[in-house]
């Protein structure tokens, strides 16, 4: 090495060592052991980077990973609740078929205890009835599809509705489909 400027280089802790260049044919046993503790040191914070960056990488893979996981099985919960609505359908299915005078109505009363048992499933996750029959016509959760005239519900208000619509909490999965009422023409 040949004798160069001093140059300062940062540390640990934020501080800023002064090194000077010396010739290798001049240097001292003291400065030959500081060479040494510092080129350990290098290599010291060199391994911990190099660990870190793959600690850091495998933990993005995880990540991603687990993120892939949890779209994937978004929707398990709810098909846990819906699975015991689909044995019960089959069951009912199965009684039609060897239906007597009887059977009729309890395939009836079997195939209500379903539909109650499937909405109770889906409220549980989150799933709300859009009820619009006597509201006043909102367009964020109604689609009109036509009007009546009608003298016993205001203006704007719902006079019938067609089909029910669906929330998921706060997000609309389907608009209530409805028939509102205008003031009779003259």
């Amino acid at each position: 090495m040949k004798k160069t400027d001093t140059e300062n280089l940062g540390t640990e802790t934020g501080t800023t060592e002064t090194l000077t260049s010396v010739d290798a044919a001049t240097i001292t046993p003291e400065q030959l052991d500081e060479l040494k503790g510092r080129a350990e040191k290098a290599n010291e914070h060199w391994e911990r980077l190099l660990r870190t960056t793959a600690d850091f990488d495998n933990f993005k893979k995880r990540a991603a990973r687990e993120k892939q996981d949890a779209i994937r099985y978004a929707n398990e919960g709810l098909l846990e609740k819906l699975v015991p609505v689909l044995d019960n359908f089959d069951a009912a299915l199965s009684a039609a078929q060897t239906s007597s005078a009887d059977g009729a109505q309890s395939l009836q009363t079997g195939v209500a205890m379903i539909f109650q048992q499937l909405k109770k499933a889906l409220t549980e996750s989150g799933h709300e009835e859009v009820d619009a029959t006597g509201q006043t016509f909102d367009p964020n959760l109604h689609e009109a599809v036509s009007q009546q005239e009608s003298t016993d519900v205001p203006e704007g208000a719902v006079l019938q509705q067609l089909r029910k619509g669906y929330k998921l909490r706060d997000r609309l999965l389907r608009p209530a489909t409805v028939v509102v009422a205008k003031k009779p023409g003259k």
